[in-house]
């Protein structure tokens, strides 16, 4: 199922608005690219309304905010929904601070994203309204604790895909899992960025089953983070991994996808 959604990234090549955090933008671009999308980075907000409007789907992190990546966010975010075209809410750190639980609530409110893509902490954080996060990281949750991105979902009317050990994907109602990953994505930054990011490509190309292509975004990741650290030679870390990770989802075809699957 998954190959299918990613054959149909590179048949259509959807140009994706990722107005993502500066930390991440090139490895963000550079994943699109893999996968046979094509990336669009404007975050001016004199023209990301124009750009998400021609755009085949608009993602939205909070990870290096400002208030004038707020401002761009939502302009991209409106002409987006107004559009009808897919948009990925990734809700960075949005317990660590005031101005992030502000920017999230608005853009739930103003933009309707398609697929709200979060950890645990900040699925709960989005839902609750708690604080307390350590920055973007993971707080210590229970790995089964999905009640949140259930709720989540259910609240908002968005598919809520949260990653973990195991990553849960829900409409409200249907609660899918995606099992595999590497403990190696931890030590990358950005690489839920990277996730989001693709989520938005599987979206554009197969608008009409938002939980299965979010599904499918996260297992396609999955294996590609499988097969990067199954190549990592002695003596190399976390920057060979990011970069055999690329690489993965560039060489990574329908049929390497079925047989990695039916090895794991």
């Amino acid at each position: 199922m998954s190959s299918e959604y990613l054959s149909n990234v590179r048949r259509l090549r959807p140009v994706v608005h990722t107005i993502t955090n500066y930390v991440t933008a090139n490895d963000c671009a550079n994943l699109l690219l893999a996968a046979g999308a094509s990336p669009i980075m404007a975050d001016a907000p004199e023209e990301t309304a124009q750009i998400a409007a021609m755009a085949d789907a608009v993602v939205l992190n909070l990870g290096t905010l400002s208030t004038s990546r707020k401002e761009a966010m939502l302009l991209a975010g409106k002409a987006a929904s107004a559009a009808d075209k897919p948009i990925v809410l990734d809700p960075v750190g949005v317990g660590a601070s005031g101005f992030r639980r502000e920017t999230a609530g608005l853009l739930l409110r103003e933009a309707e994203p398609t697929v709200i893509r979060g950890n645990r902490s900040e699925i709960r954080a989005l839902r609750t309204g708690e604080t307390g996060e350590r920055g973007v990281d993971t707080a210590d949750l229970p790995e089964g604790d999905g009640e949140n991105a259930r709720l989540l979902a259910k609240q908002t009317g968005a598919v809520v895909l949260q990653t973990g050990e195991t990553d849960l994907v829900t409409d409200g109602e249907q609660v899918l899992r995606v099992q595999g990953g590497s403990d190696m994505l931890c030590l990358v930054t950005g690489a839920g960025c990277m996730l989001s990011a693709l989520t938005g490509a599987f979206l554009a190309a197969n608008p009409d089953r938002p939980l299965l292509a979010a599904a499918a975004a996260a297992e396609t990741m999955s294996v590609c983070a499988e097969i990067a650290q199954r190549r990592l030679r002695t003596g190399e870390g976390n920057a060979s991994f990011r970069t055999r990770l690329i690489d993965a989802m560039c060489n990574l075809t329908p049929e390497t996808f079925r047989k990695w699957r039916q090895e794991a």
